[in-house]
């Protein structure tokens, strides 16, 4: 499940994640995405991992379609609350991938600073 959030960031997509990730729910986020960057040309991502038992195919399938007609040149930075090591390692291979995004995770207690590290990128 995911849920959209509000961190007083005008351009941050901010989710929070628990559970089995749905077509729906990526669908949701993916919208709230591309609506944010219609209106703002680039956005920032938070995502706060509370726990994760997988994602369905199909949502695979729609993020895949995303990035394919939209692309990741208009995400700048993107922070991830976590304190699972195998989301951090995941994170670490992805910011040397997507070299113009800056990727960060922070503790789930630093919540702030990861607010922060948006506002200031």
């Amino acid at each position: 499940m995911i849920e959209l959030l509000d961190i007083g960031i005008n351009n941050a997509v901010a989710i929070r994640i628990s559970g089995k990730v749905t077509e729906d729910d990526m669908e949701l986020v993916l919208n709230k995405a591309r609506e944010k960057i219609e209106t703002h040309g680039s956005i920032v991502i938070f995502e706060q991992l509370d726990s994760f038992k997988g994602i369905e195919v199909a949502a695979i399938v729609e993020e895949f379609k995303y990035l394919f007609d939209v692309g990741v040149s208009n995400i700048s930075r993107a922070a991830i609350l976590t304190d699972k090591k195998w989301v951090k390692t995941i994170v670490g291979i992805e910011d040397k991938v997507f070299r113009h995004i800056e990727m960060k995770c922070f503790s789930v207690e630093e919540k702030e600073l990861a607010i922060e590290f948006l506002k200031n990128g």
